[in-house]
């Protein structure tokens, strides 16, 4: 296999995407003056400023607003969003796209509540986030106090770690180990939640603080015995499959993973969370496997004699029915965190430590057996991979009724706005032709909600990651019903000079859902029509909201796209908008849907291509 033009670039961005070890080092190296006689709301800015913290995302509320007055004139920007929210997202979104640990801020009970789904969202995507929050006074805590919310109990399953601090004093050590926790070891969010009489009292200030986290030691190292066995493995492999997870972007280890690809020259799959970790261009990238991956990587996953899993988990999308993924395969599973190996399936070969540290030590054994003679014959499975390829690529029909075709809309998309933009999504429908349909050739260069699946994260993600990559053009690829539930974050994004831009892939309904009661609840649409619509069910000719009104009213450019002849002119007018957010309403048809298709809790086996055709992969093919 040969190494294509990309894989240069993809190392100059996976160096710019090393900002968590960068953040992680700083805070343990960087000093800041020390002050006296100050109140816990200054020495939290201070603390912030020291862990070099460039933007906060938040809005102000009675707990959490003595911390503000110091903020007003701190060298770190507050961007003051419309829903608290909006705020977790942005900051998720920040962190994805320039591997920096993301800050948001909240006051309590509600704003912090507020908080509770993007941190679940941050948690289960692994993204390094700190989320500080105002707390009622020390005193009233436990009393049903105005505003009150045990936000520490709440969030306690879905954050890396949190902490509640009713100590000026221990304001910067906190804010210390919260930023070093988010961003080492498997990345998280955490949760630093302070009492309003600590952010009001006098304390002093020091920089850099003694961190204490007995017990937290991860491992980066990978065991040299497990790292030669896993080698041994690769090199006897005759059906050997690179399974890459998002904790390869997490690890800033994509060019350590091109290097392994081209030394085993295996076929690599990259999932939904490790779109853009190794290039879409390079021909041992076989696409994303699950639920709505291609036939060739679900296949070959299924198929495969070994499994080397680098930062992927076995999530139940990639695996379908557990017990029937890959009968006949080894596995190697590879990751940071120690509790992910072997929860879902076995390991054969063990292996904990960072990707970035564990790929390249994999390199090197492996290397060593190749001088031995032990390199494979991968030639005829590159046959029968190439074969699958060949026989069922990815495509799409253009809706009966000549509406336009979404995937055509996100395919020109990707194809105009290229491989340096910024792309993210919310959940559903458009989330999956956004994976398909546009070519990720460079890690951080796709931001979406994986684990959680949580709609509206679109807008404010790009919003984040806007602001972290002010030179590159960021698109939200949003639905519909997504874009409802946090577009009123553009109104952020014009006032802050953020200039994000929206593609909405609007087919009236709740598209993913429509597609399940279509498959298997016999077309019967439960409230799944966002359109407004007359008694017989048709409907009403007037748009509600109308995007484009909408758009504007946000201080937006709106526009509008219902023709397949319109859709390149439409993009490149967007694209030529440098100076305020955009919004493009696409109108497409409501019946497409997304294929292929492994219906959830059914075997990979029983991929189906396209509605009611199974692939047929002929006599005499493992």
């Amino acid at each position: 296999m040969t190494t294509t033009p990309s894989e240069s670039a993809t190392r100059e961005a996976a160096a710019a995407l090393a900002g968590v070890e960068t953040t992680a080092r700083s805070i343990a190296e960087s000093a800041a003056e020390p002050a006296t006689g100050i109140t816990g709301a200054q020495s939290l800015v201070r603390s912030l400023e020291a862990a070099g913290v460039e933007v906060v995302f938040g809005i102000p509320g009675g707990a959490i607003l003595p911390a503000y007055d110091p903020l007003f004139d701190s060298r770190v920007r507050h961007v003051l969003v419309r829903h608290e929210q909006g705020a977790g997202h942005a900051a998720t979104g920040y962190a994805q796209a320039t591997g920096r640990v993301g800050v948001c801020m909240a006051t309590s009970g509600p704003g912090a509540t507020n908080l509770v789904t993007p941190l679940a969202d941050a948690y289960m995507d692994s993204v390094p986030m700190v989320a500080i929050t105002g707390q009622v006074p020390s005193h009233a805590i436990g009393t049903d106090a105005f505003q009150e919310a045990d936000i520490r109990g709440i969030t306690m399953p879905i954050t890396k770690h949190n902490f509640l601090v009713t100590d000026a004093a221990q304001i910067p050590q906190r804010i210390a180990e919260a930023f070093h926790l988010a961003a080492t070891g498997r990345p998280g969010p955490v949760l630093v939640d302070i009492s309003k009489d600590a952010l009001q009292a006098t304390t002093d200030f020091t920089w850099p603080p003694r961190m204490e986290l007995p017990g937290y030691k991860p491992t980066t190292r990978p065991h040299g015995k497990q790292v030669r066995e896993a080698a041994a493995l690769i090199a006897a492999a005759r059906r050997p499959v690179l399974y890459v997870g998002g904790g390869v972007l997490k690890a800033a280890a994509t060019a350590e993973l091109a290097e392994l690809a081209e030394l085993t020259g295996a076929p690599v799959v990259t999932t939904l969370m490790a779109r853009g970790a190794f290039p879409d261009s390079h021909p041992q990238n076989l696409g994303m496997p699950g639920m709505h991956g291609n036939v060739t990587a679900v296949t070959a996953l299924q198929k495969a004699d070994l499994l080397v899993a680098l930062g992927a988990r076995f999530d139940d999308r990639v695996t379908g029915e557990l017990s029937s993924f890959a009968p006949g395969a080894l596995v190697v599973h590879a990751d940071i965190d120690p509790a992910e190996i072997g929860k879902n399936r076995k390991a054969d070969v063990p292996i904990v430590g960072d990707a970035k540290e564990t790929i390249g030590e994999l390199v090197t054994a492996l290397q060593a057996e190749h001088r031995t003679g032990r390199t494979p014959d991968l030639t005829a499975w590159w046959a029968q991979l190439d074969d699958w390829r060949s026989r069922y690529p990815l495509g799409y029909e253009w809706p009966d009724d000549g509406s336009l075709s979404p995937q055509y809309v996100i395919e020109r998309l990707g194809a105009i706005a290229g491989p340096d933009a910024i792309y993210t999504s919310g959940v559903g429908q458009h989330q999956m032709w956004a994976a398909q349909f546009i070519r990720y050739e460079k890690p951080g260069t796709w931001l979406n909600s994986g684990g959680l699946g949580t709609m509206g994260y679109a807008v404010p993600a790009a919003m984040g990651a806007k602001y972290g990559c002010p030179d590159t053009t960021v698109w939200a690829i949003d639905g519909d019903g997504c874009f409802q539930m946090t577009n009123q974050e553009l109104a952020t994004c014009a006032i802050e000079g953020i200039p994000v831009k929206v593609a909405v892939i609007n087919n009236g309904n709740l598209g993913m859902v429509r597609q399940w009661q279509t498959l298997f609840y016999e077309g019967r649409y439960s409230n799944t029509k966002l359109h407004a619509q007359n008694p017989d069910g048709t409907p009403k000719p007037v748009r509600i909201p109308d995007f484009v009104t909408l758009a504007e009213a946000l201080g937006c450019v709106g526009l509008r796209c219902e023709s397949k002849d319109d859709v390149d002119a439409v993009i490149e007018k967007a694209m030529a908008i440098t100076d305020a957010p955009v919004v493009i309403d696409f109108v497409v048809g409501a019946d497409a849907q997304v294929w292929p298709m492994v219906a959830a809790g059914a075997s990979n086996d029983d991929i189906l291509a396209a509605r009611d055709l199974r692939p047929v992969f002929g006599d005499g093919q493992v």
